[in-house]
């Protein structure tokens, strides 16, 4: 019953946008951090994003770059292939897709967790899905006065493998001066409780950042990274899950605390975001994620 009253909730958070906010959406923004938005993308272009990203894959050579990406902040490890990503279109294995040999062990396309992290900028189909009208009116009444397009990344939840995405804040990953990152979150097919949908913390922005990761030595991939605390651990306490069927859109507040758990069902649940933050704030030489070959950061 506790998860039902959940879902009620959270369910009763779900909008639909027509132009900029309403009054009505711009308290639910404030008040919990989070706005979920129903039929933002079509599914057409849903289609169109997964065939994309599938056809990435199968393009990926998984025995040159086997770089797993593990979700869990106290293991997390970070190579070249993953330092050097900012840039460019690089895929990254699911931490159970890979045995003890360091061989693949299922399909190519059903061991990869994520591509990342340029492709919105570098891949005219992702740039296409990720710079819509109601994307730059959405910046804009979430009082992004320049924005700038920063990172994305198609995320695979396969059956019946993969780990828990542990409770995090983005400004933690994408950190700003003054903090105004803001994640743009699409379900591609329907995400639920079952294979591995977003649960989050109403009201859960109103606190301060915790942690950053940062580049032990700005500039250096080999140096690694390193996790920068500031506060307690984040509490999962009082998170709602968010179930969003295909063409739903998430949007989320840099601090708000989020976590998705593994997907143990038998169906699949891809998803895309995108994360945004204003040109006009400082964005330090010591964050994980440096453009390189993209160039610099642009808006819609």
């Amino acid at each position: 019953m506790e998860d039902e009253s959940r879902i009620g909730l959270a369910r009763g958070l779900v909008t639909m946008v027509m132009g900029i906010l309403d009054s009505t959406q711009q308290t639910a923004w404030e008040r919990d951090g989070f706005l979920v938005i129903e039929d933002l993308a079509d599914s057409v272009s849903c289609v169109e994003l997964q065939q994309r990203a599938r056809a990435i894959v199968e393009q990926f050579d998984p025995h040159a770059h086997r770089s797993v990406f593990t979700t869990n902040e106290q293991t997390r490890t970070s190579d070249d292939w993953f330092l050097g990503s900012g840039g460019e279109v690089r895929c990254f294995l699911e931490e159970e897709a890979v045995d003890s040999g360091g061989n693949l062990a299922r399909s190519k396309q059903g061991a990869v967790n994520k591509i990342g992290h340029a492709q919105h900028d570098l891949d005219a189909t992702f740039s296409r899905f990720s710079r819509t009208p109601e994307m730059a009116q959405l910046t804009a009444a979430v009082g992004l006065a320049d924005p700038k397009l920063l990172q994305s990344m198609y995320i695979f939840k396969n059956p019946h493998i993969g780990g828990e995405v542990t409770c995090h804040q983005d400004a933690t990953f994408l950190y700003t001066d003054p903090i105004t990152v803001t994640g743009f979150w699409f379900a591609i097919e329907d995400a639920t409780v079952d294979n591995g949908c977003l649960w989050a913390v109403p009201g859960g922005h109103r606190t301060t950042l915790r942690t950053k990761f940062v580049r032990n030595d700005a500039g250096d991939d080999s140096a690694g990274t390193s996790f920068e605390v500031s506060g307690p651990e984040i509490s999962k306490d009082g998170a709602v899950p968010l179930p969003a069927r295909a063409g739903t859109m998430v949007m989320l507040h840099g601090l708000l605390p989020h976590f998705s758990g593994p997907n143990r069902s038998d169906k699949r649940r891809d998803a895309y975001s995108v994360h945004i933050i204003d040109g006009t704030a400082r964005y330090p030489a010591e964050n994980w994620l440096q453009r390189g070959a993209a160039g610099p950061l642009r808006g819609f």
